[in-house]
């Protein structure tokens, strides 16, 4: 690694950072796309000069996708690649919540909006194309405005075959697909809807985050409105793995991106503050897929009263891995052990929605 990058999405603009090795100073990039929100960010680094994709939304244009081909140095601002529905299904795109490039396939970049909608680019998101068969699911309609919006925010590619494709939503549950996206298939059992009376349904739940297993693709987390869980199975059943931790209700779910069984979560009070703990943020780890947890640091603030939003905890693929961190209240916390301890390299930004980094 020679150069570590940070790019930090908020309600007001981009933020760059930029780092060598030892990701401890940082220095920063003039903000970009000062006007709008900036919900999703990707960052594709398999070519010597690493691609960033940017979701943003304009307040009078509305939102687009624009690509970096420099690290996120420079954006060709007069090409964006409009994320659109087609004409005649009387719905408009209100935001990009996620961009995913495929791990399996080089020129495919996925993306989730608001409302719940798949888009599929094959061209490196310059365009891209309504997933019908996710749009035209029987469930679709029934599927709920979470508290930030109706949408997904989540999609997990398979890293080897690109038949199989897992998306989250709020609120809707997990879907997947093992036949190239043709047709898709709830995949709740076993997750808690303690906001909903009788039994679990097939879907309608509110999952906040889901990540996947660095050692199996088949075992991925969840982080929900209320419980964090554990399947075994590729989703196709869930386990809760939310003892030990202070608080189960939170946002991000974040996988070591080379070490199985290891995640981190930020956990927040379940009532309607949504604080961490007596005010105390704190990033919990396990080192065994959720059977055990234990805090992580020092190095986080003593008191803060802020979030950590869903895609707002990342990690980089370094040896050890980075951990970064954006707030609501505008702070960036990164650990470049692993968890071992933290600092806070930035503050005073707008409210951080995305947090994106690479080693490259």
């Amino acid at each position: 690694m020679s150069e570590a990058i940070l790019l930090a999405g908020t309600r007001k603009g981009l933020f760059t950072g930029r780092s060598d090795a030892a990701r401890e100073a940082w220095a920063w990039d003039e903000p970009a796309f000062p006007m709008e929100e900036v919900y999703a960010i990707a960052i594709d680094p398999r070519e010597d000069d690493p691609l960033v994709l940017v979701g943003s939304t304009h307040v009078v244009f509305g939102p687009a996708v624009y690509r970096s081909v420099d690290g996120g140095r420079t954006f060709d601002l007069g090409d964006p690649a409009p994320v659109r529905f087609p004409e005649g299904l009387g719905a408009s795109v209100e935001r990009v919540w996620q961009l995913c490039p495929s791990p399996s396939e080089p020129d495919v970049v996925w993306a989730g909006t608001q409302p719940s909608a798949l888009f599929r680019s094959a061209d490196r998101g310059r365009t891209f194309e309504l997933v019908r068969s996710l749009w035209d699911h029987p469930h679709r309609p029934e599927w709920e405005a979470g508290y930030g919006g109706q949408a997904i925010h989540t999609i997990v590619p398979h890293p080897t075959d690109p038949d199989v494709v897992t998306v989250a939503m709020s609120t809707g549950g997990v879907y997947r697909s093992e036949d190239g996206g043709a047709t898709w298939t709830p995949h709740n059992r076993g997750i808690r809807t303690d906001f909903l009376p009788g039994e679990e349904p097939e879907f309608g739940q509110c999952v906040h985050k889901v990540a996947v297993d660095a050692g199996d693709p088949d075992r991925m987390y969840a982080q929900n409105h209320g419980g964090v869980f554990r399947s075994d199975d590729a989703g196709r059943s869930w386990t809760s793995i939310a003892d030990g931790l202070p608080a189960d209700f939170g946002f991000p779910i974040v996988a070591h991106p080379h070490r199985p069984g290891t995640i981190y979560v930020f956990p927040l009070t379940a009532d309607i503050k949504r604080f961490p703990p007596d005010g105390k943020p704190a990033v919990w780890r396990s080192d065994d897929a959720g059977e055990t947890w234990h805090e992580t640091g020092p190095g986080l603030p003593p008191e803060a009263w802020t979030v950590v939003l869903r895609d707002a905890f990342a990690t980089d693929t370094a040896d050890p891995a980075g951990l970064y961190v954006g707030t609501r209240h505008g702070a960036l916390w990164v650990s470049n052990d692993e968890g071992g301890a933290w600092a806070e390299v930035r503050t005073g930004l707008p409210d951080v929605c995305t947090v994106r980094a690479a080693a490259l």
